[in-house]
């Protein structure tokens, strides 16, 4: 926790992306690999945004291709007025 924000990172060790996509990573049916190559439906991080955003946060990441991604949510502490 940072002040009145909290930040919860989560760490994997896949196949990473290069970070000139950081953008288009959370847009809905964005995929950086075809389905032949991993599995999904380039949704799951689009709802992450949505979810985070809805709660006043914000969610971005870091990432080295072939090394994995580093993906930050950042949350307020306190939930401002006319939130519910």
């Amino acid at each position: 926790m940072n002040g009145d924000v909290c930040q919860i990172s989560v760490e994997d060790n896949g196949i990473g992306f290069n970070i000139q996509y950081l953008d288009r990573i959370f847009k809905p049916f964005e995929r950086l690999h075809g389905r032949e190559e991993y599995e999904g439906s380039g949704m799951g991080l689009a709802i992450c945004r949505r979810i985070v955003e809805r709660h006043s946060g914000a969610i971005t990441a870091t990432s080295t291709p072939g090394e994995g991604s580093t993906f930050i949510v950042s949350l307020p502490i306190h939930q401002s007025k006319g939130d519910s």
